[in-house]
């Protein structure tokens, strides 16, 4: 099997190498030209690995580096759900102070109102206003 894959990745490694033959007008210079290419080939051991062969090689380190990459992504979401819930908390005290205001509006206008009504002399108003209030003053 790991025969296969480093065959496979030298094929895929030597089939996106530039190549050096040049279209020449005298035949038999093109065939050397393309035959002094492949002798270089061979004559270079440092020749560059494709990425398979390359991550078969160094598993160990392409599995750490997924693994990193990984944990740092988990970090930043995690970083961004912080600042979220952060944001969420400053708007529900926000909320809630805004609903403490609008309580006490209310409060004042009803009382306001029944001060008014108080002044009626019939107290048809006053007891209107209890009816729709809820009170049973």
């Amino acid at each position: 099997m790991r025969k296969n894959l480093l065959f496979l990745a030298e094929r895929y490694s030597n089939s996106f190498s530039p190549s050096f033959t040049t279209s020449s007008p005298n035949p038999a210079v093109a065939p050397m030209a393309s035959s002094s290419s492949a002798g270089n080939t061979a004559q270079n051991p440092r020749k560059s690995l494709g990425l398979v062969a390359n991550a078969m090689k160094r598993k160990d380190s392409f599995i750490q580096l997924f693994a990193m990459t990984g944990i740092f992504l988990l970090s930043v979401r995690s970083l961004g759900q912080k600042y979220q819930i952060h944001d969420l908390q400053e708007d529900t005290i926000a909320l809630k102070e805004e609903q403490k205001n609008l309580t006490d509006r209310m409060k004042n206008i009803k009382r306001g109102l029944l001060h008014e009504a108080s002044l009626d002399s019939s107290g048809l108003f006053a007891s209107r206003l209890r009816l729709l209030f809820g009170e049973d003053h």
